[in-house]
């Protein structure tokens, strides 16, 4: 049996085409990925993203323990804050990258992508239980089933949801949070994260309460265009802005560093799980880099596309990411090449259908919002 969220019945009454994803049945689209696609550059989206996992540590050591557990500097964290991070293994793959918010002392929220949300849990729960041993007090629950999640992204996000609620919206800096309320009371979380290039939030409410945000939100965006948008353009929007995917830039065999996550790879902050192997990589020198590509001749990319030298004569990688793009009208990728290959303006060939197309890596994001 596949899992629903609370706003399944929300999507049947949209006409959204339902698929099986991750285990979870939800809308790949309502209108059309291009519609929607646009509708979230233009104006303003509307996601359901009840599936992700959420994952409560509370107490004196959970400081302590998370900053054991993830890659970032989790000490650096104000309450009201958010942080991106990796989780790793002891080999320095990552296990899953995450959101962490710091509610009060001593109290974090971390989000885990939704089809990893159990495999997460049980890491956590091992790490967990060797680290106690030395940091005994620290609790750790899934909380997964007790929340609702809404991405509400696009330049008219902020005003379409302040009219649903009396907190200000304006103060909240992108990765920052507020506690406060929607509707009539719902105790809510408003943080301005987003994974679609564009300014937004997600709001988190009980799980029961959803469909009534929902259908509220695209009340309040009516006269904003507002549309409710499936995972196809969700992940348009992301390779847009080449935000990385768990499962396509993203696995439990890929380096941090050389996915594009060395930014929140803190190496001097301490001993965390996989450092050693993540520095002994570093140290002994990277071999490949997650890089932008695009198309010279007409083609669409797609994930596992092998990527040669300009001649087709040596394999140099693979794309991880692949469309063409709604914003850009181009064909555009993500692909994991051979470092000596990974200079903006390489030219590099993308083997489609058995036919090498020509291609050149490039500068990203792929896309700016103009605002």
């Amino acid at each position: 049996m596949l899992k629903r969220t609370a706003l399944f019945e929300e999507h049947q009454r949209l006409g959204g085409r339902l698929i099986d994803f991750g285990g979870w049945e939800l809308p790949v689209q309502y209108s059309g990925v291009m519609d929607e696609h646009q509708a979230c550059r233009n104006a303003v989206g509307l996601f359901d993203v009840s599936h992700m996992g959420e994952v409560h540590v509370e107490g004196p050591d959970a400081e302590a323990f998370l900053n054991h557990l993830v890659t970032n500097n989790v000490a650096k964290i104000a309450i009201g804050q958010a942080q991106y991070t990796a989780m790793c293994n002891e080999e320095g793959g990552i296990v899953d990258d995450l959101i962490i918010y710091r509610r009060a002392e001593g109290r974090y929220l971390v989000v885990v992508n939704a089809s990893n949300t159990d495999k997460d849990f049980a890491w956590m729960q091992k790490i967990a239980a060797r680290f106690k041993a030395q940091h005994p007090d620290f609790t750790l629950s899934n909380e997964s089933a007790r929340y609702t999640q809404i991405a509400i992204q696009g330049r008219h996000a902020q005003e379409v949801l302040q009219k649903l609620t009396s907190t200000p919206l304006s103060p909240i800096k992108n990765y920052w949070f507020a506690e406060g309320t929607v509707l009539d009371g719902i105790p809510a979380i408003l943080a301005r994260t987003g994974y679609t290039g564009e300014d937004g939030f997600e709001v988190y409410v009980a799980w029961e309460k959803g469909p009534e945000v929902w259908r509220a939100l695209l009340e309040a965006g009516r006269e904003r265009g507002i549309k409710p948008c499936g995972l196809g353009a969700r992940d348009t929007l992301r390779l847009e802005v080449k935000y990385p995917l768990y499962g396509h830039e993203l696995g439990d065999t890929t380096n941090p560093l050389e996915t594009g996550l060395g930014w929140v790879t803190k190496l001097d902050k301490g001993d965390f799980v996989g450092r050693a192997a993540i520095a002994a990589a570093k140290e002994q020198g990277l071999k490949r880099a997650l890089v932008g590509i695009k198309l010279l001749e007409r083609g669409i990319p797609r994930q596992g596309y092998p990527v040669y030298t300009p001649d087709g004569a040596t394999r140099i990688g693979e794309l991880t990411s692949g469309t063409q793009s709604p914003s850009l009208g181009m064909a555009i990728g993500v692909a994991s090449i051979a470092l000596p290959h990974s200079a903006i303006g390489t030219r590099i060939a993308v083997e489609i259908r058995g036919a090498k197309i020509p291609a050149e890596v490039i500068a990203t994001p792929f896309y700016k919002r103009p605002y």
